[in-house]
């Protein structure tokens, strides 16, 4: 299946994509959130559509996408995940997988406006595959790990590069800004996506090409990504996590590039949709 979510910032909806048309399955499903997980959601709503499908009704037109799952109890991103990237980045490939977090209020909608933070001279894009985590997942065995992820997306983890690498501490207060975290347009089950490990990405800049790479140039492949992730905290249902950048991110550049005000981002993942956002600077 194809999970998505529509309407308003606070009056977000749980949807359903059937041959490339848009339902509501809001009057069966409260949302995609850790109780819809956790409670076997993807199989029940797979057999309850199978009764219903001719009961559901199209989205109204224009209506907003939102984030493909609600707001999680954490969003986890690996960093330095492609060697290329590590290379660009001035940065040795990592032994271990780099763990970081982004804040939950960064999360938005595959097409919402990216705001470029208030004294931000340095924010950068990357396209990334997500994954959600579908049951709860603590110290589990890499060989078992899959058996605890429920589908895939597209992610662009915005990053601030200023507030990232020059101000301190670590990364995250440069990666969980508000709107840094554009999540779908929908969340691909696992049986939606034949080889995970196979998928071409690729991010563009106001029609300019600047990443391109496949998901097979992931140093640390996912089962390894959750069986670590789970030596060191509980992964709840509904959680999020990001697998990391291929090269051609903005910083990489010499000199860098950055977004600036009515800059268009698009990027999309094999299988997994597009997405298109504008930065627009920060307003009180």
């Amino acid at each position: 299946m194809k999970l998505f979510r529509f309407g308003e910032i606070g009056n977000e909806k749980p949807g359903v994509i059937i041959d490339e048309i848009l339902y509501d399955v809001s009057q069966f499903v409260e949302d995609y959130n850790e109780h819809f997980f956790e409670t076997g959601g993807i199989e029940k709503l797979s057999q309850l559509l199978m009764q219903v499908q001719e009961e559901l009704h199209h989205i109204p037109t224009n209506s907003r996408i939102a984030s493909c799952v609600a707001r999680p109890s954490k969003i986890v991103c690996i960093g330095l995940n492609f060697a290329d990237h590590a290379k660009e980045s001035g940065a040795e490939i990592p032994k271990e997988p780099i763990i970081f977090f982004k804040s939950t209020t960064s999360l938005s909608g595959p097409y919402d406006a990216v705001v470029i933070p208030k004294n931000s001279n340095k924010t950068d894009w990357e396209v990334e595959l997500a994954f959600v985590i579908g049951r709860k997942a603590s110290y589990v065995e890499e060989s078992e790990a899959m058996n605890y992820v429920a589908g895939y997306c597209l992610h662009n983890d915005v990053s601030e590069r200023e507030f990232q690498l020059e101000r301190g501490g670590n990364w995250s207060k440069g990666k969980g800004c508000d709107t840094f975290a554009p999540l779908g347009p929908f969340l691909a089950t696992k049986d939606e996506v034949e080889d995970v490990n196979n998928l071409q990405m690729w991010l563009n800049v106001n029609g300019k090409p600047f990443q391109k790479s496949n998901t097979d140039q992931l140093i640390f492949k996912i089962p390894t990504i959750v069986s670590y992730i789970s030596q060191f905290m509980t992964l709840l249902p509904g959680d999020v996590i990001s697998t990391g950048t291929p090269s051609g991110v903005g910083l990489g550049f010499k000199p860098p590039i950055y977004l600036k005000e009515g800059d268009v981002m698009e990027l999309g993942i094999e299988g997994l949709g597009t997405q298109k956002q504008t930065a627009k600077n920060w307003q009180r």
